[in-house]
């Protein structure tokens, strides 16, 4: 998203877009968190130290913007959407080199001890009201694997 708005004076006009329902809003909103997200602002220290390591990410800036002009927008105020922890940790893990095709493993993997909890959660309390959707797998049902050295 960072990337498809390109620069920090495009922001506004990327606004625009989203309160317009053309674009979404990545890394804003939590079912759960309906104010700032209390692990964004952990998240957004780490990126500073990060940054002063790897050196500072270019998309920083539009994400700082972006954040600014969200936080201050009654569109996005009254819908609760503040942003998110993912918000900044792909930020993160660009500046450690990951590629961007790895970073919905690396959402999923700190996601796996919550989804562990939950499914833990309904098999002991047997009380328990809150049930999670539960996951389906729709993938291949069988792939070999394949090396790197053998990948086109």
């Amino acid at each position: 998203m960072l990337r498809s708005i390109g620069s920090k004076a495009r922001v506004p006009d990327y606004i625009k877009r989203v309160k317009a329902g053309e674009v979404k809003l990545m890394g804003f909103g939590h079912r759960v968190y309906k104010n700032y997200d209390p692990r964004a602002r952990i998240i957004k220290k780490i990126a500073d130290q990060v940054f002063e390591v790897t050196g500072r990410n270019p998309l920083l800036d539009i994400a700082i913007e972006l954040e600014r002009i969200a936080l201050q927008d009654d569109y996005f105020v009254t819908r609760r959407l503040y942003p998110n922890v993912d918000f900044y940790s792909g930020l993160i893990y660009q500046s450690l080199k990951f590629p961007v095709e790895m970073f919905p493993v690396l959402f999923a993997i700190p996601r796996t001890v919550g989804w562990l909890a939950q499914w833990e959660e309904m098999l002991v309390d047997q009380e328990q009201k809150i049930a999670r959707p539960r996951q389906v797998y729709t993938g291949h049902p069988r792939r070999d694997y394949v090396s790197m050295a053998e990948r086109a």
